[in-house]
Protein backbone atom coordinates (compact mmCIF):
# COMPACT_ATOMS: atom_id res chain seq x y z
CA UNK A 1 0.00 0.00 0.00
CA UNK A 2 2.82 2.34 0.93
CA UNK A 3 4.54 1.70 -2.41
CA UNK A 4 1.26 2.34 -4.27
CA UNK A 5 0.80 5.64 -2.47
CA UNK A 6 4.37 6.67 -3.31
CA UNK A 7 3.82 5.86 -6.99
CA UNK A 8 0.55 7.77 -6.99
CA UNK A 9 2.20 10.79 -5.40
CA UNK A 10 4.99 10.65 -7.99
CA UNK A 11 2.49 10.55 -10.86
CA UNK A 12 0.53 13.46 -9.45
CA UNK A 13 3.71 15.49 -9.10
CA UNK A 14 4.19 15.56 -12.89
CA UNK A 15 2.74 18.77 -14.35
CA UNK A 16 -0.27 18.20 -16.58
CA UNK A 17 0.02 19.61 -20.07
CA UNK A 18 -1.99 22.80 -20.41
CA UNK A 19 -4.60 22.95 -23.14
CA UNK A 20 -3.50 24.77 -26.28
CA UNK A 21 -4.74 28.37 -26.07
CA UNK A 22 -6.48 29.26 -29.35
CA UNK A 23 -7.75 32.76 -30.13
CA UNK A 24 -9.93 33.08 -33.23
CA UNK A 25 -10.83 36.43 -34.72
CA UNK A 26 -14.44 35.38 -35.32
CA UNK A 27 -16.78 32.86 -33.68
CA UNK A 28 -16.96 30.36 -36.54
CA UNK A 29 -13.25 29.50 -36.39
CA UNK A 30 -13.31 29.22 -32.59
CA UNK A 31 -16.23 26.79 -32.94
CA UNK A 32 -14.43 24.78 -35.62
CA UNK A 33 -11.23 24.60 -33.57
CA UNK A 34 -13.15 23.37 -30.53
CA UNK A 35 -14.92 20.71 -32.62
CA UNK A 36 -11.53 19.40 -33.75
CA UNK A 37 -9.48 19.94 -30.61
CA UNK A 38 -11.96 18.95 -27.92
CA UNK A 39 -10.45 19.03 -24.45
CA UNK A 40 -6.92 19.39 -25.86
CA UNK A 41 -7.51 23.07 -26.59
CA UNK A 42 -9.23 26.11 -25.16
CA UNK A 43 -10.73 28.18 -28.00
CA UNK A 44 -12.27 31.63 -27.77
CA UNK A 45 -13.24 34.38 -30.20
CA UNK A 46 -12.10 38.00 -30.30
CA UNK A 47 -15.56 39.00 -31.58
CA UNK A 48 -19.17 37.99 -31.04
CA UNK A 49 -21.83 37.01 -33.55
CA UNK A 50 -23.42 40.44 -33.19
CA UNK A 51 -20.32 42.44 -34.20
CA UNK A 52 -19.13 43.60 -37.61
CA UNK A 53 -15.83 41.69 -37.97
CA UNK A 54 -14.37 44.40 -40.23
CA UNK A 55 -14.48 47.04 -37.51
CA UNK A 56 -13.15 45.98 -34.13
CA UNK A 57 -11.20 48.05 -31.62
CA UNK A 58 -7.79 46.65 -30.65
CA UNK A 59 -8.55 47.07 -26.95
CA UNK A 60 -5.95 46.34 -24.24
CA UNK A 61 -8.04 43.37 -23.06
CA UNK A 62 -7.91 41.83 -26.54
CA UNK A 63 -4.17 42.47 -26.81
CA UNK A 64 -3.70 40.74 -23.44
CA UNK A 65 -5.59 37.68 -24.71
CA UNK A 66 -3.39 37.58 -27.82
CA UNK A 67 -0.29 37.81 -25.64
CA UNK A 68 -1.13 34.43 -24.12
CA UNK A 69 -2.31 32.69 -27.30
CA UNK A 70 -0.54 29.67 -28.77
CA UNK A 71 -2.50 30.01 -32.02
CA UNK A 72 -4.44 32.82 -33.67
CA UNK A 73 -6.96 31.78 -36.31
CA UNK A 74 -7.97 34.55 -38.70
CA UNK A 75 -10.23 34.56 -41.74
CA UNK A 76 -7.64 36.50 -43.72
CA UNK A 77 -8.34 38.01 -47.16
CA UNK A 78 -8.11 41.41 -45.41
CA UNK A 79 -11.21 40.86 -43.27
CA UNK A 80 -9.30 41.80 -40.10
CA UNK A 81 -6.80 44.16 -41.73
CA UNK A 82 -8.05 47.16 -39.75
CA UNK A 83 -7.33 45.69 -36.32
CA UNK A 84 -5.56 42.32 -36.18
CA UNK A 85 -2.08 43.58 -37.18
CA UNK A 86 -2.25 46.03 -34.26
CA UNK A 87 -3.21 43.23 -31.89
CA UNK A 88 -0.38 41.04 -33.15
CA UNK A 89 2.20 43.79 -32.88
CA UNK A 90 1.16 45.09 -29.49
CA UNK A 91 0.86 41.61 -27.98
CA UNK A 92 4.62 41.07 -28.23
CA UNK A 93 3.84 37.38 -28.83
CA UNK A 94 6.31 36.05 -31.39
CA UNK A 95 4.33 32.81 -31.78
CA UNK A 96 1.30 34.45 -33.44
CA UNK A 97 2.98 36.76 -35.93
CA UNK A 98 2.13 36.36 -39.61
CA UNK A 99 4.28 33.62 -41.14
CA UNK A 100 4.74 31.79 -37.84
CA UNK A 101 3.13 28.41 -37.03
CA UNK A 102 0.98 30.12 -34.42
CA UNK A 103 -0.84 32.16 -37.07
CA UNK A 104 -3.41 30.47 -39.33
CA UNK A 105 -5.55 31.97 -42.10
CA UNK A 106 -8.68 30.16 -43.19
CA UNK A 107 -9.08 31.92 -46.55
CA UNK A 108 -5.87 30.34 -47.84
CA UNK A 109 -7.78 27.05 -47.93
CA UNK A 110 -10.93 28.35 -49.64
CA UNK A 111 -12.01 29.02 -53.22
CA UNK A 112 -12.30 32.79 -53.28
CA UNK A 113 -15.13 34.63 -55.00
CA UNK A 114 -15.35 38.22 -56.28
CA UNK A 115 -11.63 38.86 -56.69
CA UNK A 116 -11.46 42.43 -58.07
CA UNK A 117 -10.00 43.00 -61.53
CA UNK A 118 -8.57 46.30 -60.30
CA UNK A 119 -7.95 47.87 -56.92
CA UNK A 120 -9.34 51.32 -56.31
CA UNK A 121 -10.34 52.46 -52.82
CA UNK A 122 -12.76 54.86 -54.48
CA UNK A 123 -14.83 51.74 -55.11
CA UNK A 124 -15.39 51.31 -51.36
CA UNK A 125 -14.22 48.56 -49.01
CA UNK A 126 -12.65 46.36 -51.68
CA UNK A 127 -10.67 43.25 -50.67
CA UNK A 128 -7.73 42.50 -52.95
CA UNK A 129 -7.89 38.73 -52.44
CA UNK A 130 -11.63 38.43 -52.93
CA UNK A 131 -14.73 38.43 -50.76
CA UNK A 132 -13.60 37.34 -47.26
CA UNK A 133 -16.96 36.02 -46.03
CA UNK A 134 -16.13 32.39 -46.78
CA UNK A 135 -17.79 31.27 -43.54
CA UNK A 136 -21.29 31.40 -45.06
CA UNK A 137 -20.58 28.36 -47.29
CA UNK A 138 -20.62 25.22 -45.12
CA UNK A 139 -18.49 23.32 -47.64
CA UNK A 140 -15.48 25.45 -46.72
CA UNK A 141 -15.27 23.99 -43.22
CA UNK A 142 -14.02 20.65 -44.53
CA UNK A 143 -10.86 21.99 -46.16
CA UNK A 144 -10.25 24.61 -43.49
CA UNK A 145 -10.82 22.01 -40.78
CA UNK A 146 -8.39 19.55 -42.34
CA UNK A 147 -5.67 22.21 -42.53
CA UNK A 148 -6.44 23.41 -39.01
CA UNK A 149 -6.13 19.88 -37.60
CA UNK A 150 -2.71 19.60 -39.22
CA UNK A 151 -1.65 22.92 -37.72
CA UNK A 152 -2.84 21.93 -34.23
CA UNK A 153 -0.88 18.69 -34.59
CA UNK A 154 2.21 20.66 -35.60
CA UNK A 155 1.94 22.92 -32.55
CA UNK A 156 1.10 20.10 -30.16
CA UNK A 157 2.61 16.87 -31.57
CA UNK A 158 1.92 14.93 -28.37
CA UNK A 159 -1.80 15.17 -29.16
CA UNK A 160 -1.54 14.90 -32.96
CA UNK A 161 -3.58 11.70 -33.10
CA UNK A 162 -6.39 13.33 -31.13
CA UNK A 163 -6.55 16.29 -33.52
CA UNK A 164 -6.66 14.09 -36.60
CA UNK A 165 -9.33 11.90 -35.01
CA UNK A 166 -11.27 15.00 -33.99
CA UNK A 167 -11.26 16.26 -37.55
CA UNK A 168 -12.28 12.85 -38.94
CA UNK A 169 -15.27 12.72 -36.59
CA UNK A 170 -16.23 16.30 -37.44
CA UNK A 171 -15.91 15.68 -41.18
CA UNK A 172 -18.17 12.62 -41.02
CA UNK A 173 -20.86 14.58 -39.18
CA UNK A 174 -20.43 17.57 -41.50
CA UNK A 175 -20.75 15.59 -44.72
CA UNK A 176 -23.98 14.08 -43.42
CA UNK A 177 -25.21 17.58 -42.58
CA UNK A 178 -24.35 18.82 -46.07
CA UNK A 179 -26.44 16.08 -47.66
CA UNK A 180 -29.36 16.94 -45.37
CA UNK A 181 -29.08 20.71 -45.90
CA UNK A 182 -28.76 20.48 -49.68
CA UNK A 183 -31.82 18.24 -49.89
CA UNK A 184 -33.73 20.59 -47.60
CA UNK A 185 -32.77 23.66 -49.65
CA UNK A 186 -33.27 22.21 -53.16
CA UNK A 187 -36.37 24.36 -53.73
CA UNK A 188 -34.35 27.56 -53.24
CA UNK A 189 -32.13 27.06 -56.27
CA UNK A 190 -32.45 29.81 -58.88
CA UNK A 191 -34.48 32.14 -56.68
CA UNK A 192 -33.67 35.89 -57.10
CA UNK A 193 -32.47 37.72 -54.00
CA UNK A 194 -31.35 41.21 -52.98
CA UNK A 195 -28.59 41.60 -50.38
CA UNK A 196 -27.64 44.59 -48.32
CA UNK A 197 -23.88 43.96 -48.30
CA UNK A 198 -21.79 41.26 -50.00
CA UNK A 199 -21.95 39.23 -46.78
CA UNK A 200 -23.59 36.14 -48.25
CA UNK A 201 -21.98 35.61 -51.65
CA UNK A 202 -20.67 32.19 -50.60
CA UNK A 203 -24.03 31.14 -49.16
CA UNK A 204 -25.76 32.16 -52.42
CA UNK A 205 -23.15 30.27 -54.43
CA UNK A 206 -23.72 27.12 -52.37
CA UNK A 207 -27.50 27.28 -52.57
CA UNK A 208 -27.65 28.37 -56.22
CA UNK A 209 -29.48 31.59 -55.40
CA UNK A 210 -29.33 34.47 -57.87
CA UNK A 211 -28.20 37.85 -56.52
CA UNK A 212 -30.02 40.52 -58.56
CA UNK A 213 -28.92 43.60 -56.57
CA UNK A 214 -26.88 44.88 -53.64
CA UNK A 215 -28.34 47.74 -51.64
CA UNK A 216 -24.96 49.32 -50.86
CA UNK A 217 -23.78 51.55 -53.73
CA UNK A 218 -20.22 50.54 -52.85
CA UNK A 219 -18.98 47.98 -50.32
CA UNK A 220 -19.19 49.48 -46.83
CA UNK A 221 -21.04 52.62 -48.00
CA UNK A 222 -24.58 53.15 -46.70
CA UNK A 223 -27.23 53.60 -49.36
CA UNK A 224 -29.13 56.86 -49.78
CA UNK A 225 -32.89 56.93 -50.37
CA UNK A 226 -32.26 57.98 -53.98
CA UNK A 227 -29.97 55.00 -54.55
CA UNK A 228 -32.45 52.60 -52.97
CA UNK A 229 -35.17 53.95 -55.26
CA UNK A 230 -32.98 53.27 -58.30
CA UNK A 231 -32.27 49.72 -57.13
CA UNK A 232 -35.98 49.12 -56.59
CA UNK A 233 -36.78 50.29 -60.11
CA UNK A 234 -34.04 48.06 -61.56
CA UNK A 235 -35.18 44.83 -59.88
CA UNK A 236 -38.93 45.27 -59.62
CA UNK A 237 -39.63 43.07 -62.65
CA UNK A 238 -37.41 40.29 -61.30
CA UNK A 239 -39.55 39.97 -58.16
CA UNK A 240 -36.81 39.09 -55.66
CA UNK A 241 -37.87 36.51 -53.11
CA UNK A 242 -36.08 38.15 -50.15
CA UNK A 243 -33.89 41.08 -49.20
CA UNK A 244 -31.20 39.74 -46.90
CA UNK A 245 -28.92 41.28 -44.32
CA UNK A 246 -26.62 39.97 -41.61
CA UNK A 247 -27.69 40.45 -38.02
CA UNK A 248 -24.87 42.95 -37.37
CA UNK A 249 -25.74 45.17 -40.33
CA UNK A 250 -27.92 48.27 -40.01
CA UNK A 251 -31.57 47.56 -40.76
CA UNK A 252 -32.30 50.92 -42.38
CA UNK A 253 -31.73 50.08 -46.05
CA UNK A 254 -33.23 46.59 -45.82
CA UNK A 255 -36.33 47.85 -44.04
CA UNK A 256 -36.82 50.63 -46.62
CA UNK A 257 -36.52 48.21 -49.52
CA UNK A 258 -38.84 45.67 -47.91
CA UNK A 259 -41.48 48.30 -47.12
CA UNK A 260 -41.40 49.83 -50.60
CA UNK A 261 -41.14 46.65 -52.65
CA UNK A 262 -43.18 44.16 -50.64
CA UNK A 263 -40.12 41.88 -50.61
CA UNK A 264 -39.78 40.04 -47.27
CA UNK A 265 -36.73 41.05 -45.25
CA UNK A 266 -34.72 38.15 -43.81
CA UNK A 267 -32.09 38.67 -41.12
CA UNK A 268 -29.53 35.84 -41.09
CA UNK A 269 -27.29 35.00 -38.13
CA UNK A 270 -24.09 34.99 -40.27
CA UNK A 271 -22.02 33.21 -37.60
CA UNK A 272 -22.20 31.26 -34.35
CA UNK A 273 -23.97 33.40 -31.78
CA UNK A 274 -25.70 35.53 -34.40
CA UNK A 275 -29.07 34.27 -33.21
CA UNK A 276 -30.42 32.42 -30.21
CA UNK A 277 -30.67 29.23 -32.25
CA UNK A 278 -27.16 29.43 -33.79
CA UNK A 279 -25.29 27.94 -30.84
CA UNK A 280 -22.69 26.00 -32.84
CA UNK A 281 -21.69 25.44 -36.46
CA UNK A 282 -24.40 22.90 -37.26
CA UNK A 283 -27.20 24.93 -35.70
CA UNK A 284 -25.90 28.04 -37.49
CA UNK A 285 -26.77 26.49 -40.85
CA UNK A 286 -29.92 24.87 -39.51
CA UNK A 287 -31.14 28.31 -38.46
CA UNK A 288 -29.98 30.00 -41.67
CA UNK A 289 -31.96 27.59 -43.84
CA UNK A 290 -34.97 27.69 -41.55
CA UNK A 291 -35.11 31.49 -41.88
CA UNK A 292 -34.99 31.30 -45.67
CA UNK A 293 -37.44 28.46 -46.02
CA UNK A 294 -40.07 29.93 -43.72
CA UNK A 295 -40.61 32.88 -46.12
CA UNK A 296 -42.91 31.77 -48.94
Amino acid sequence: MRIFMMLLAALLSFPTQAALNVLATVPEWAALAQEIGGDKIKASSATTGLQDPHRIDARPSLIARARNADLVIATGAELEVGWLPVVQRESGNARIQTGQPGYFEAAVHARMLEIPAKLDRADGDVHANGNPHINTDPRVYLKVGEALAARLAQLDPANAAAYHAGYAAFAARWRANLVRWEKQAASLRGQPVVVQHKSFSYLLDWLGLKEVATLEPKPGVEASAAHLSRVLDQVRAQKPRWVIRAVWESSRATDWFAANSGTPAVVLPFTVGGSEAAKDLASLFDDTLARLLVVK
